[in-house]
């Protein structure tokens, strides 16, 4: 205690101490009469304002809106207007908080820097690996498997897993980072494409004539004989949605949770090879041969958007994270960059030979394969390039294209195998933990699991704008009303009404009845009233034995 405080005695004469023999002691008063005197200081309380954002903040605020800003004028209520007042204020303190965020976030992207005289694709894969870091340059690698290719990947939504089918039926799962192997197993049958689930622990893959469903221990869980000869699989994880485009031109979406077929129907074009998902509203996109990409929900069985994009066949496409652009590949060797939300074309690149597969990256790079040569461009969407990004040669012709989430790296399945290569700039370097998390443990896990099952979107909000579900159809209504103030005058609907006999009539059927008991008993003695009475007989003597006389 004396390290803090030093006890000093007090000096002052004014002041008495009780002990001393002092007279003059304080007197306690109440605090009325405290009040009444004056005596209470009233001590003035300074609310915090909040200071203004920043212009930074503000920038980046624009970003996370979700909805625009609410008007109060129409509401007639105080309370109504002091809810939607204390909501409004509640969803811009979100957005300014995920501003502030952002801007304190750790990591930044790096790209590559070429020398005067340089250009960034002619540096080789050998090159970019001698000057990272260790870390990084364990992620680029190569996996030699000429026996069972061609090889169709995915990686998993947190980043960490990787999953391998070769067409001849060798199945692979593993932790890509740690290189450490979760399953392998060979099928016996072709396989065409896989597809890991909501969590890493599950995997689809389309094999020649069923789809199957596989643990991370490579044990067969589940056969799906709806969903036969698949071509293509993609995942929708906020739907637990499972979708196939099949040989015979059929589209499946399967809801993993409860094992229920959403929907299936055929969409009339044929064999479908291509398809791919709109990450932004889950909508499914398909590629055909005449040229035309179609926009599916599993709410319609009739294309939501037919767009012809080429005047060849479409030989796979790819939409960005934001749901902004999507990129074609077709066989006339051209690669078009449209805007989704206008369904027009922003570029148009002629390309040296036919193209197979094209993907997009987490900051808007584009991927695409030229037989075995693989080329990356960048800021290809916003403005015009004339020079790949980087530029790859792989040992095989390639069959698969993906960039791994969260790392600046491009998984490419070819003939021969695997190759993992050093993308630098093309991954976000900030992931959300609560989306998806790279390093969580198996408690997390499964929290996270539980999370998304109660989360779950249904199939029948899947639209081309998520933002139209919490709006009102104004166009709709105006018409609803203008047709009703057309109509002079409406005949009312005969309605058939019966009403139910509930507890609330049974005191009304108790008096009911006693009523008319009690008129019937009135009725029976008004009757005995007008009978004429019988006259006795008179005697003129009465002795005891008269009863035994007969009558």
């Amino acid at each position: 205690m004396s390290r803090y405080f030093t006890l000093q005695p007090d000096t002052s004469e004014d002041r008495s101490h009780p002990l001393a023999g002092g007279n003059d002691l304080p007197r306690r008063t109440s605090a009325k009469k405290r009040k009444k005197s004056g005596a209470v200081n009233k001590a003035t309380v300074q609310k915090h304002k909040p200071t203004a954002p920043s212009p930074a903040v503000e920038s980046k605020a624009a970003k996370y809106k979700r909805t625009g800003h609410l008007t109060i004028n129409g509401i007639k209520t105080r309370v109504q207007r002091r809810k939607i007042q204390a909501h409004t204020k509640k969803v811009r303190q979100s957005v300014l908080q995920a501003a502030r965020a952002e801007l304190l976030l750790p990591e930044d992207v790096g790209y590559l820097q070429a020398d005067d005289g340089e250009e960034t694709f002619e540096l080789l894969q050998r090159d970019i690996a001698d000057a990272v870091d260790i870390t990084s340059c364990t992620k680029y690698f190569d996996l030699d498997l000429p026996q069972f290719g061609p090889y169709s990947i995915n990686y998993s939504r947190e980043s960490r897993h990787l999953l391998l089918g070769g067409g001849r039926g060798h199945v692979a799962a593993l932790d890509w980072v740690t290189k450490r192997l979760l399953c392998e197993t060979n099928v016996m049958e072709s396989v065409h494409a896989v597809q890991w689930l909501h969590m890493p622990t599950m995997f689809a893959v389309a094999q020649k004539s069923w789809t199957y469903i596989y643990d991370s221990q490579g044990i067969e869980l589940h056969c799906l004989k709806a969903m036969d000869s698949v071509l293509r699989m993609t995942f929708l994880p906020y739907h637990f949605l499972l979708v196939t485009a099949s040989e015979k031109g059929f589209l499946s979406w399967l809801d993993t949770s409860v094992g229920k077929m959403v929907a299936s129907f055929n969409a009339r074009s044929g064999r479908l090879n291509v398809m791919k998902q709109n990450p932004y509203n889950a909508v499914v996109l398909t590629g055909h041969t005449n040229g035309v990409v179609k926009m599916w929900t599993p709410n319609m069985a009739q294309p939501a958007v037919s767009m012809l994009c080429a005047k060849a066949p479409v030989r796979d496409l790819a939409v960005d994270q934001r749901g902004v652009y999507l990129a074609t590949v077709a066989a006339d060797r051209t690669l078009k960059i449209w805007d989704v939300r206008t369904y027009r074309a922003l570029q148009m690149y002629k390309l040296q030979s036919g193209p197979g597969h094209v993907t997009f990256s987490q900051k808007d790079m584009v991927a695409l394969s030229l037989g075995s040569c693989v080329e990356v461009y960048k800021d290809c969407c916003r403005k015009t390039v004339s020079s790949p990004y980087l530029r790859h040669k792989t040992p095989g012709t390639v069959s698969a294209l993906e960039f791994c989430p969260y790392e600046d790296v491009l998984g490419i399945g070819h003939q021969r195998g695997f190759t993992s290569i050093l993308v630098p700039g093309s991954g976000e370097p900030n992931f959300d933990a609560f989306e998806s998390n790279p390093y969580m443990t198996k408690q997390q896990r499964k929290e996270m699991e539980v999370k998304a099952l109660l989360e779950k979107v249904q199939p029948e909000l899947i639209c081309l704008d998520p933002k139209s579900l919490g709006k009102v159809n104004v166009e709709k209504m105006q018409e609803k009303v203008e047709e009703a103030n057309k109509k002079l005058w409406v005949r009312p609907r005969t309605i058939d009404y019966t009403p139910k006999v509930g507890k609330r009539s049974a005191k009304a059927k108790r008096a009911l009845r006693d009523q008319q008991t009690k008129a019937h008993v009135k009725q029976l003695q008004q009757k005995k009233r007008a009978q004429p009475k019988k006259q006795q007989k008179q005697s003129g003597s009465k002795n005891v034995l008269d009863r035994f006389k007969p009558k």
